[in-house]
């Protein structure tokens, strides 16, 4: 894992949409582990950049590199199975599947990856009580509040125990109390199983939650601890 010990790694990331560049010889870095928040304005790139770790989209140049794999080398299917497997993640608004329990919606990620569907309920049942939300597992979205949703669309990250989870504005349509609560056990419950989090945000009482803050300004990535571009 490069460099020094890193689990995800990227060197050198171009995107351009257009005339218009998103990321302009990006780097980035993350451990086991850390929580790193990768910061800036609407339309800065942070979300591009996002994308181009977790092998949804290819950058135009540079590299990713998760563990031994260079994710800008593998197939469409080969990242598919790595997000299915070693990615989880959370998004703004939780993106649950409303025909589904949340019991369900925890535990799909499971049965995608082959698992047995009483095991994988068995196992995200536990998950929902570790993100206090067990007393809902027969709901549905549509019946739950805003809150309640948000942890278990964590609780649905965490499940297959994945080594890297990207969250895009996961506070961003709660309230403060909420935010709070989810960032504390979406956090611990990272640090606890050594996952790495790259946590997208604007805000900086979400990016308090991090270890380390990174901005992204008209494609350009500022490491906050190294103060350079």
């Amino acid at each position: 894992m490069t460099p020094e010990g890193s689990l995800l790694a990227a060197e050198g990331l171009c995107k351009a949409y257009g005339p218009t560049p998103a990321l302009d010889d990006a780097d980035f870095s993350i451990h086991p582990g850390e929580v790193v928040a990768v910061m800036g304005p609407s339309g800065s790139g942070k979300s591009t950049l996002l994308h181009c770790l977790a092998g949804i989209i290819a950058p135009d140049a540079g590299t990713v590199r998760y563990g031994p794999y260079e994710l800008t080398g593998l197939g469409d299917a080969q990242r598919s199975a790595l997000r299915r497997s070693d990615f989880g993640f959370v998004f703004q608004f939780g993106q649950l599947v409303p025909e589904l329990t949340a019991l369900e919606n925890v535990a799909l990620p499971l049965r995608l990856n082959g698992t047995k569907r009483k095991e994988a309920e068995r196992q995200a049942q536990e998950w929902l009580e570790r993100l206090e939300v067990e007393a809902v597992s027969g709901q549905r979205p549509g019946e739950l509040s805003g809150g309640q949703g948000q942890r278990i669309a964590v609780a649905r990250a965490l499940a297959t125990r994945p080594r890297v989870i990207f969250a895009d504005e996961p506070t961003g349509a709660l309230d403060s109390l909420n935010g709070e609560r989810v960032l504390t056990l979406l956090t611990d419950a990272a640090r606890d199983t050594s996952a790495a989090v790259v946590l997208v945000t604007h805000e900086s009482r979400v990016a308090a939650y991090s270890d380390r803050e990174i901005v992204v300004r008209d494609g350009k990535v500022k490491d906050m601890l190294a103060g350079l571009i």
